[in-house]
């Protein structure tokens, strides 16, 4: 097997599990011992020495909520990553372990596994992207041998194409917009345009932009309404730019001139990240807005082009099921918002994946719902002898309508939530917006409201600052968890705080509140004034 693969499923799996300091976790951070056992069974499974095959190949059935329904993949140990929906509603996903793809049939709820006869014995690959195009194909990434994969279904089919690159390449996201299939590089430093209509059995006609910072990775991306495409350029922890490339000034300026090439300086332009940006993966836009999430904290950034501004947002806390912390040496736990996508409504769906949940921001009312995924692997959390505890891996997800479909990396299921049913509770401020000069504060409360006909024995409330200099509390008298009951929207008092040395400017804090399978929220504007 390539060992890049390794060492790139290494880097994301650190970057994904630690917050403010390195922990070891069985597994994950410690070597494999080359003389493990391993027992062979004829299955994906035998991949994984003895020891790592309840952290990767899965640690319990498949489980469900009133909100999410999850699925046992037939097969063992696939490792499903990539996941999107056809033109027919059926879902189709990657399975890293096996180089197979699998079709699930969500009327009769069967899975279809179509095995690759190309794919090299034992191989294991992460493949991030994956769109459906209008023939019918799924095209696909392959960063353990650098390919661009389409599958036929009416014949069964892959077909293997060298992606491009010169030197280190991890081709990763992919979309299909139009006639050209467009991947970022995360490793190879740059967005790549292929041409699918043009292409043998082995390459084919492609444009690559290379980005404008050095020894830097290059991230997911999005197209706006002018179909400029803007994407991510950074160094972990050292900073980075936001880049806008004028895909339609540059090919015009290249037929116009009959030249083959021409320089990309006159058609790209760059915007600095904020320095507390610092692992920006997912891109979307919507609203003409720029969305990020911050895949080293629980923070996710809209930018808005018209007026060159950022504004910063945070999720809930993380439950203390996803990450244990048996051991105590977790002090700031995160979220780590990852992909963005948007829905029919113009929502921004994004999985955060150090928490466990999928989450749907309703720009426009700034409420935020965050779904758990019910399954949980104990050996990606410092989980000790808790049972429940621990993460699944969701590293991707596809939206449909109003149903998201994701996989679960660790747990060899896939599973689907349904925006479309109702929440249990709802959240009403009695402002949306407090004004702050450095060294105030100010009182202000919300309600949470039932809207079922039955109690909810448990409820807990989402308190989140999104800035150090900001602080939110309640009374000690208020209790953090409660019964809530169906006849009896609790009212809840809260007081925030700027310290002295807040910086004047806009920023959001979230107020809600959750049960053991969903949470709502609403954001609160927070101006600093000086």
């Amino acid at each position: 097997m390539n060992k890049k693969g390794i060492a790139v499923a290494a880097f994301f799996g650190f970057i994904l599990l630690t917050s403010t300091v390195m922990i070891s976790l069985p597994g994950l951070m410690d070597p494999v011992d080359p003389d493990s056992e391993t027992t062979m069974t004829g299955t994906p499974a035998d991949n994984y020495p003895d020891a790592q095959r309840a952290e990767f190949c899965g640690s319990s059935i498949a489980k469900s909520t009133n909100f999410v329904k999850e699925y046992s993949i037939p097969t063992v140990c696939t490792n499903p990553l990539a996941i999107v929906t056809d033109y027919e509603g059926n879902v189709w996903f990657a399975q890293t372990n096996t180089g197979n793809l699998a079709k699930f049939d969500p009327i009769t709820e069967t899975f279809t596994e179509y095995e690759n006869p190309t794919w090299p014995p034992n191989g294991r690959s992460m493949m991030w992207g994956m769109d459906d195009a209008p023939d019918g194909g799924i095209w696909y990434t392959d960063e353990t041998f650098d390919s661009i994969w389409k599958f036929t279904p009416e014949e069964e089919r892959y077909q293997r194409f060298t992606y491009p690159s010169q030197g280190d390449a991890l081709p990763q996201k992919l979309k299909i917009e139009g006639s050209q299939i467009i991947v970022n590089d995360f490793t190879g430093n740059k967005i790549t345009f292929l041409d699918p209509n043009v292409a043998n059995q082995e390459e084919f006609f492609y444009l690559s932009v290379p980005s404008p910072m050095e020894n830097a990775v290059t991230s997911d991306f999005a197209i706006d309404a002018e179909n400029n495409v803007w994407y991510t350029n950074w160094i972990f922890q050292q900073g980075g730019v936001l880049v806008k490339f004028d895909q339609d000034g540059y090919r015009n300026a290249v037929a116009n001139t009959g030249e083959e090439f021409l320089p990309l300086g006159d058609y790209v332009e760059v915007v600095a990240l904020p320095e507390d940006l610092i692992a920006p993966n997912g891109a979307v836009i919507t609203d003409g807005k720029i969305w990020l999430g911050d895949t080293a904290s629980s923070n996710f950034y809209s930018y808005d082009p018209q007026t060159d501004s950022w504004i910063r947002y945070v999720t809930s806390d993380p439950p203390s099921s996803t990450y244990g912390n048996s051991t105590g040496i977790i002090k700031s736990p995160i979220s780590r918002p990852y992909w963005v996508e948007t829905n029919d409504l113009g929502h921004l769906v994004f999985n955060e994946q150090n928490a466990n949940r999928l989450a749907v921001l309703d720009p426009k009312s700034e409420t935020l719902v965050e779904y758990f995924v019910p399954s949980m692997n104990p050996n990606w959390g410092d989980c000790g002898e808790m049972q429940n505890c621990g993460l699944a891996q969701v590293f991707d997800f596809t939206v449909d309508g109003d149903k998201i479909w994701f996989t679960e990396w660790v747990e060899n299921n896939i599973g689907v939530v349904d925006t479309s049913k109702a929440l249990p509770i709802e959240i009403q401020m009695d402002s949306g917006t407090v004004s702050l000069s450095p060294g105030e504060s100010a009182d202000l409360f919300f309600v949470v409201s039932p809207t079922t006909e039955t109690d909810l024995a448990e409820v807990s409330l989402v308190l989140a600052d999104s800035h150090e200099f900001l602080n939110l509390s309640i009374d000690q008298s208020t209790p953090k968890s409660f019964q809530l009951d169906f006849d009896a929207p609790r009212p809840i008092s809260t007081t925030i705080s700027a310290s002295e040395d807040a910086v004047s400017g806009t920023y959001k804090v979230l107020l809600g509140a959750y049960t053991d399978e969903v949470a709502v929220s609403k954001f609160l504007t927070v101006e600093i004034t000086s």
